[in-house]
C-alpha cells in the first residue's frame, strides 16, 4: 500500500517498473478511474515504453469489469492523446513516463474534453479508490475494447493552427531522442511539402539507446545543435519522450529557452486574440510579463505544472500559456500542451516575417538565465528553510516553492514533482552577474 503513495505525484502517477508500477497496480487504476469518472467509454494509449502494452492492459481490465468501453489508440504521444479525450469528450489516460529514463513509466490522465487530473483535483481520490481494490480479484470484458488509429485527424487539428499556404521553405531537423515524436512529427510535417524535414533517432524506442528524452537538459541538445550546423538547417526541434514538449535550435546552434517560445507565441496570439489573457509561470523570464504587457495583453504568473496550469486557464479564460520547461497550453486545443502545435506556429511566424530565429528572437531576450540546475539533496525542505533565510532581507512568495525578488535579479527554488531533485531557476541582467549568484547558491544548496 505504501506503494501508492509513492507512485502518485503531483500531476501523475509515475513509478519504476515493476517494482513500484506494475499490471496489478495499473489493473486497480483502471477500476479507480472507471468509478471516478462514470464515463461509458474512455480513450487509452501508450509510448514506446517496452512496459507500456502490459500495464495498458491491465488498465484496461480494471475499465472494462466496471462495464467501461474502451478505445484503446495504442501507441501515440500525450498530447494526441489529449486531442482524442477533447475530440471525442471522453475521458483519457496515457501510459508514459515523459523524460524519466527507461526504467519508469506512468499514467497521466484526464476527464473528458482533456480536462487534467492533479492531485488537487482528483488524483488523491483516485489514489484512495485504487487502495480500496488493490489486490482484489478483477475481471474485464475484451468486447469492450476497440482500437482506433487517430493520427491522420491529429495531424489535420495540428495544422490548423497555422496558415498552411503561407508557410515558406524551411530545412527542419527534428531530434525525438527514440520518443513518440518519431510517429507523430513526420505525420504533420509530411502534410507540408515546403518544409525539408529530417528526423533524428526517429526510431522508437524506450530504451533511449542515443540519449534521455529530456531536451531541457543541455547535454540532450547537443547532437540537435551539431547536426543544426552541419546541416545548415533554418531550425532544430528536440522532443522529449511523449512529444508533448519542445525546445528549439536556431540556425547558428543556440538553444531557445521555453520562455523565449512563450514570448514568441505570446504575440503570435495577441495579434490574433488583441487584449486576451497569457499565462506564464512563475520560472519564467520577466520578459514574458514584459513582451505580453507590451502587446496589449492581460500576463498571470501560475505555479508550475499542467493541472494548474489548465485549470487557471479555464477560470481566467486565457488563448495561450508557457512554460519555462517546454509546455505550451493552447485554448483551441482542449486548454492541452502540445510541442509540435508549438513549433509549427513558431515556424508560421518565421514564414510570416522572413526572419531567421536568431532574429526573431533576440527582441524577447534580454536577461541571462541560468536554465534549470538539478541538484539531489538529502531534505529539501530543510535545504529551501536555509535559503530563505540566507536572504530574508528580500521579498520572498511561496507560490511554488521559494521565489526570491533581489531587484535587478531573481531565483526559485523548488522541489521536482517527478524526481527526487531541488530544482534551481535564476535570472540576471547580465550573464557575469547569473553565473556568480548561481555559484553562491548552490554552495549554500550543497553545503
Amino acid at each position: 500500500m505504501p506503494i501508492l503513495d509513492a507512485v502518485v505525484k503531483a500531476y501523475d502517477v509515475r513509478g519504476t517498473v515493476p517494482d513500484q508500477l506494475d499490471e496489478s497496480l495499473a489493473r486497480a487504476f483502471g477500476v479507480a478511474f472507471a468509478r471516478f469518472t462514470d464515463a461509458e467509454s474512455v480513450a487509452v494509449a501508450h509510448d514506446m515504453r517496452p512496459s507500456g502494452p502490459a500495464l495498458v492492459a491491465a488498465f484496461e481490465e480494471g475499465l472494462t469489469s466496471e462495464g467501461v468501453a474502451v478505445v484503446n489508440l495504442g501507441l501515440a504521444s500525450t498530447d494526441l492523446l489529449y486531442y482524442a479525450s477533447g475530440s471525442m469528450n471522453v475521458p483519457g489516460a496515457m501510459f508514459t513516463a515523459s523524460h524519466n529514463p527507461a526504467q519508469y513509466n506512468g499514467i497521466k490522465m484526464c476527464t473528458a474534453g482533456a480536462k487534467s487530473i492533479g492531485i488537487d483535483n482528483g488524483l488523491r481520490e483516485l489514489r484512495e479508490l485504487a487502495r480500496g481494490v488493490l489486490g482484489q480479484a478483477v475481471v474485464g470484458d475484451p468486447s469492450l475494447v476497440t482500437r482506433r488509429n487517430l493520427l491522420a485527424d491529429f495531424a489535420k487539428h495540428v495544422l490548423s493552427f497555422v496558415d498552411v499556404s503561407a508557410m515558406r521553405s524551411l530545412k527542419v531537423v527534428a531530434d525525438t531522442a527514440n520518443g513518440m515524436g518519431g510517429l507523430v512529427v513526420p505525420a504533420v510535417f509530411e502534410r507540408l511539402p515546403m518544409i525539408d524535414l529530417e528526423i533524428m533517432y526517429g526510431e522508437l524506442d524506450g530504451t533511449f539507446p542515443n540519449h534521455p528524452a529530456d531536451p531541457i537538459q543541455p547535454a540532450n541538445q547537443r547532437d540537435l545543435q551539431a547536426r543544426v550546423l552541419a546541416g545548415g538547417f533554418d531550425v532544430g526541434l528536440a522532443f522529449d519522450g511523449d512529444a508533448d514538449r519542445v525546445f528549439l535550435v536556431d540556425e547558428q546552434g543556440r538553444t531557445m529557452s521555453g520562455s523565449t517560445t512563450t514570448a514568441i507565441l505570446a504575440q503570435v496570439f495577441l495579434r490574433r486574440s488583441p487584449g486576451a489573457t497569457i499565462l506564464y509561470n512563475l520560472i519564467s523570464s520577466r520578459a514574458v510579463a514584459e513582451v505580453i504587457a507590451e502587446n496589449g495583453g492581460t500576463g498571470q504568473r501560475t505555479k508550475n505544472g499542467h493541472s494548474y496550469m489548465k485549470q487557471v486557464m479555464a477560470e481566467t479564460g486565457a488563448v495561450f500559456a508557457g512554460e519555462h520547461s517546454g509546455h505550451y497550453y493552447f485554448a483551441d486545443n482542449y486548454r492541452a500542451d502540445s510541442g509540435l502545435i508549438a513549433a509549427l506556429v513558431v515556424l508560421g511566424e518565421m514564414s510570416r516575417t522572413g526572419l531567421p530565429l536568431s532574429k526573431l528572437r533576440e527582441p524577447v531576450e534580454r536577461y541571462a538565465n541560468s536554465g534549470e540546475i538539478n541538484t539531489q539533496v538529502k531534505d529539501i525542505d530543510a535545504v529551501i528553510a536555509r535559503v530563505a533565510e540566507k536572504y530574508s532581507r528580500f521579498p520572498q512568495d511561496r507560490l511554488d516553492g521559494l521565489t526570491v525578488d533581489c531587484g535587478d535579479w531573481w531565483f526559485n527554488v523548488r522541489a521536482s514533482n517527478t524526481e527526487p531533485l531541488l530544482r534551481l531557476n535564476l535570472e540576471a541582467p547580465t550573464r557575469e552577474q547569473c553565473d556568480n549568484e548561481v555559484a553562491t547558491l548552490l554552495q549554500l544548496i550543497t553545503a
